[in-house]
């Protein structure tokens, strides 16, 4: 009983530190979120995100042929 304690207690610790530390960073532009200037390669666009204009399309298009070669893959497999 007393080893399941301690092992609840140090899971909790943990638990609760790694939940308390969270924080977000601050903003890489303090002058966007002030309201003077704008973020770079955002077109002139005060309110974007962090990651600006930054394209996803490259990734994407890599992980779903990934998918599609493995989806491939399993079903040659399949029927063999």
């Amino acid at each position: 009983m007393k080893k399941a304690i301690s092992f609840f207690i140090v899971v909790s610790f943990f638990t609760l530190m790694s939940l308390l530390t969270m924080a977000q960073p601050p903003h890489p532009n303090s002058s966007v979120v002030s309201g003077g200037g704008n973020a770079p390669n955002t077109g002139g666009q005060a309110n974007v995100p962090v990651g600006g204009g930054a394209p996803i399309d490259g990734g994407f298009s890599i992980l779903m042929l990934m998918g599609v070669a493995y989806g491939a893959k399993k079903v040659y497999k399949l029927s063999k």
